[in-house]
This record gives structure tokens, C-alpha cells and sequence, in this order.
């Protein structure tokens, strides 16, 4: 593997390190008995320069020809022996996003490693080949795909000169091997691709159809403006993805941000989404810092907190629910091809491991993950204090205010299905309020500064009783569960924050 599996060989084998198709199927069994669905992670952009489809269409085999996007380039005017790429595109690990192959002759373009080479969705049959792995999948019992990297999916159509446009310098780095150093307005976001996600929807809709159950599910990864994420939804004629990626809590917010920030991120989202869809709200994943190393780790919970108690889908990154940080790596344990394609000076700027560090089991040997004498990657060393089992034990914990507010979202009728009222009461405090007829209002106060904040909700909203209970407090809290209090006047301790009901 070159990059953690997202360089796929044979879309419809388990790789050997993770067992065997058998043990797959167990694991969908023992999920389903216990009413958990599982969704695949996706990767239509591209395969392994190993899978079949590659080597056959290196070989030219009849019906691979274009399953890939080829290009003769341009002879080289300084040295004759030589051959341009056809654009200046750049891939996503640095450097140019096409690679010349010597078998065949010709440039092929990669959007991220060379050793993973975008397949070309102009041609029906890589559509037909992709949609045979879907039914593969869901005939196994899956619940549905997370897609990755779906804006680099399609890229602009040759001219009919067969030339590609070189995408316009960006301004934002002089570092020209650096994928930010351009502006890629011809290799993502194209409107093909939204389409390509509506037709996936229709068939999976169309399979469900016809096999029954329950709704097969398109979870999609984007990180685009706001007006094209929403497209991923629909276009009022075709339905799209079910949940585009809310990635704006990772974007948009952090440890410096004042509640009028936070209140900001949640409006982009709400503001911009059609009524008759579902909203997402995603505060960490394997491509970015953790929760608590971008936010600090005195605002854990608040962030769980406020995850859970937006309307929508809650994701959640493993690690996020005990706390876990990032970890220092340097550059000699570093693994990420993101960094390792940049040099020791500057490969902090694009390495992923920090936080994708085994997760963190008991205070054992490698944290309870591994008996390895040495994991893939370092485990951070408060391992003994930030783990499953201390925090089961711990009177309070990061693990049980996440557990405390998984059950209240299976519960409350409020936060499955009630009115969103939000407001920066301060530049310090968030006020979150969910409210349904016949239901208990649900409200979340959120102190993101380390100054203690009085704040007077009443005054912001009529609906909020006189007197609510904590349902949930955060670790650093002195309030406990169950106790009442007047909500006329609260003051909230430094980061402290509360779930009232």
C-alpha cells in the first residue's frame, strides 16, 4: 500500500493485513445483531497503478484503452529525447499530476500519487465497472458508501485539439510543486461530477428498490464552497448525496474563534441548505488535526457537545469521543506520502499522522491496540491517563459526557426532530436552544474563553423556563446531572459548558 489503502488494487478483496473476506463478513453479522450499519469507504477517483484495469490499459487491451486518462503530451524544444506533460496541473502530494509511461508511450494524469491514476469517468464503461463494485458491496449487506475525494472525480474535457488548460497560479504559495500554488478551476468541481453522484444516488435508491430495506446511504467527501457543496444534495429534479460533508467546524473555526464564530460556521450551513435536506455537522476526520489539539483540550467536550445537539447527523472521528491529541512525529517516524513527498523543513505543513495515532484502549503495552513491539505509528504518550478504560472508571470523563449525549440524541424527541434557535450571547458564550411542541426545550451554553461569563437567557429567548435541569456538564464542570438550577442569570466557569433541559 502507498497510501493507507487508498491506492486500490482489486476493489472487491479484503487487503491481506486486515484479514479475510470471512472475517468481513463476521464483522457485517456481528454488526448487523447488534443494530449497527455498516458503510464502505469509496474511492472512484482512482485505482493502484497494480489493479488489472491499469495494466491492462497500459497494454492497450481492448475495452481498457481509456479507462484511464491518457495524453501523448508535447516534445520537449530543449532536448528532443524528452516529453512534456500536457497541462501544468498539479497533484494533491506535490509535484505534477501526470506521470509519463514508458510501456505505453503516453502521460497518464494522477490528482494525487503516481502510483494512483485517475480513472477516466468520460467513458461508460468505467461507470458500468464502478457500479458493478457497488452492487458487489451492497449485495453483502453494507448500508451505503462514504465517498472520498469526489471533487477530483472528473477534470475539464480535452479541446478538440486534444489540449488540456493550465489551471491559473493561485497567489497563495511560491512553492510551485505545492498543489495550492494554482487555482484548480479545471480539475475540480465540475458539473459532471455532481451528476455522476445523482446517477450513484438513483442506483442505489433503484437497488433498495428492488431488494428492499432500509435506505442505502451516499455520504459524500467535499471540501468546496458552500454554493457547490450544496449541489451535491440535489438540483430539485435529481436527489444526490444524503449527507455532502459539513466540514466548516474543521475550515472555518478553532481555539482562537469567539462565539460569534461559532455562530457564524452553524448559519454558512443552515442559511445555504435547502429545508426539505438533512444537515451534518463534522468537527474531526483522518485528514486533519484532532479536536482537541486544534480547539484545545479544555473545549472537548463543548465541541461533543455542540455536535450533538445541532439537528442533523453527528460524525464523529474515533479518538474524539475520550480525547484523544495529536502526536509530535518527526520526520524520521513520519509515513504520510503527503509529507514524505516534501522535505524535513517544510513536511509539518501537510502531514496527516498526528492524529491518525493508534487509538487508545487501557494503559497496556501500545495503549491495548497492538502486541507489536512497535506500532506504525508513535501513541501519544498520556496513553495511561486518556484511554477507553480510565475513563469508563473516572467518576467524569470525556468518554461519559459522549456517551451521556449519544443516549440523550436517542431519546429526546427535541433533538431528533425540534425547532434550531442559536445566538453568541457574548463574544464568549454560545447559546444553542432546541424546542418542540409538547417536549422538553433542550439548551446548550457554551463558555469557549477562559474567563468565567454571566450570561441571561431569558432575555434571548422567551421559550426557555425559569428553572431547567443539567442533563450533561463537561468534565471541568462543579455542576452535576439531575441538579436544578434558575436560568435567569448563569454564570459558567472558564470553558465550562452545560446541556439543560
Amino acid at each position: 500500500m502507498k497510501d493507507f489503502g487508498y491506492d486500490i488494487a482489486d476493489f472487491k478483496a479484503i487487503q491481506p493485513e486486515y484479514g479475510t473476506m470471512a472475517d468481513f463478513e463476521a464483522l457485517l453479522k456481528r454488526a448487523s445483531e447488534l443494530g449497527i450499519k455498516l458503510i464502505m469507504d469509496l474511492v472512484p477517483n482512482h485505482t493502484s497503478d497494480l489493479h488489472e484495469w491499469f495494466q491492462k490499459s497500459v497494454n492497450r487491451v481492448k475495452g481498457y484503452e481509456d479507462f484511464y486518462v491518457w495524453h501523448d503530451g508535447y516534445p520537449d524544444p530543449k532536448n528532443s529525447s524528452n516529453r512534456l506533460p500536457p497541462s501544468n496541473w498539479l497533484s494533491m502530494f506535490r509535484g505534477s499530476a501526470w506521470k509519463w509511461n514508458t510501456k505505453r508511450q503516453q502521460f497518464y494524469l494522477h490528482q494525487y500519487l503516481a502510483e494512483q491514476p485517475d480513472l477516466n469517468y468520460r467513458n461508460p464503461l468505467v461507470i458500468e465497472a464502478m457500479e458493478d463494485v457497488l452492487t458487489f458491496w451492497l449485495d453483502k449487506g453494507v448500508a451505503g458508501f462514504r465517498v472520498d475525494s469526489v471533487p477530483t472525480v472528473f477534470e475539464v474535457k480535452a479541446d478538440s485539439k486534444g489540449k488540456y488548460p493550465d489551471e491559473p497560479k493561485s497567489g497563495l504559495t511560491s512553492d510551485p510543486e505545492n498543489a495550492d500554488y494554482l487555482t484548480h478551476i479545471y480539475t475540480q468541481d465540475q458539473p459532471e461530477t455532481t451528476e455522476l453522484v445523482y446517477r450513484t444516488r438513483a442506483f442505489l435508491d433503484e437497488y433498495q428498490r428492488k431488494n428492499g430495506g432500509d435506505t442505502r446511504i451516499i455520504l459524500t467527501e467535499i471540501y468546496s464552497p458552500i454554493n457547490i457543496i450544496m449541489q451535491y444534495y440535489g438540483n430539485g429534479t435529481y436527489n444526490g448525496a444524503h449527507i455532502p460533508f459539513n466540514f466548516n467546524f474543521i475550515r472555518r473555526a478553532n481555539g482562537t474563534s469567539k462565539a460569534p464564530d461559532y455562530a457564524a460556521v452553524i448559519a454558512l450551513w443552515m442559511d445555504n441548505m435547502p429545508k426539505q435536506y438533512t444537515a451534518n455537522w463534522v468537527i474531526g476526520n483522518h485528514d486533519n488535526r484532532r479536536v482537541g489539539s486544534r480547539y484545545g483540550p479544555e473545549r472537548i467536550d463543548s465541541m461533543n457537545m455542540l455536535l450533538m445537539v445541532l439537528p442533523g447527523a453527528s460524525v464523529t472521528y474515533n479518538g474524539e469521543e475520550i480525547g484523544m491529541l495529536d502526536v509530535d512525529i518527526s520526520w524520521n517516524d513520519t509515513v504520510d506520502p503527503a509529507a514524505c513527498n516534501s522535505n524535513p523543513q517544510i513536511f509539518q505543513q501537510f502531514t496527516r499522522d498526528p492524529a491518525r495515532t493508534p487509538f487508545q484502549w487501557d494503559d497496556s503495552k501500545n495503549a491495548g491496540f497492538s502486541t507489536a513491539n512497535k506500532t506504525w505509528l508513535p501513541i501519544h504518550p498520556n496513553y495511561k491517563q486518556v484511554n477507553v478504560k480510565a475513563e469508563l472508571a473516572a467518576a467524569r470523563s470525556h468518554l461519559k459526557v459522549y456517551k451521556d449525549l449519544v443516549q440523550l440524541r436517542k431519546t429526546s424527541r427535541t433533538l431528533q426532530r425540534g425547532d434550531l434557535k442559536y445566538k453568541a450571547l457574548n463574544d464568549n458564550v454560545l447559546a444553542v436552544q432546541r424546542s418542540l411542541s409538547g417536549s422538553n426545550t433542550i439548551l446548550l451554553l457554551m463558555n469557549v474563553s477562559d474567563k468565567s461569563q454571566t450570561v441571561y437567557v431569558q432575555q434571548w429567548s422567551a421559550a426557555i423556563p425559569s428553572t431547567m435541569k443539567v442533563r450533561i456538564a463537561s468534565v471541568q464542570s462543579k455542576r452535576n446531572a439531575n441538579e436544578t438550577m434558575k436560568v435567569s442569570a448563569i454564570t459558567l466557569d472558564p470553558y465550562e459548558s452545560l446541556v439543560l433541559e
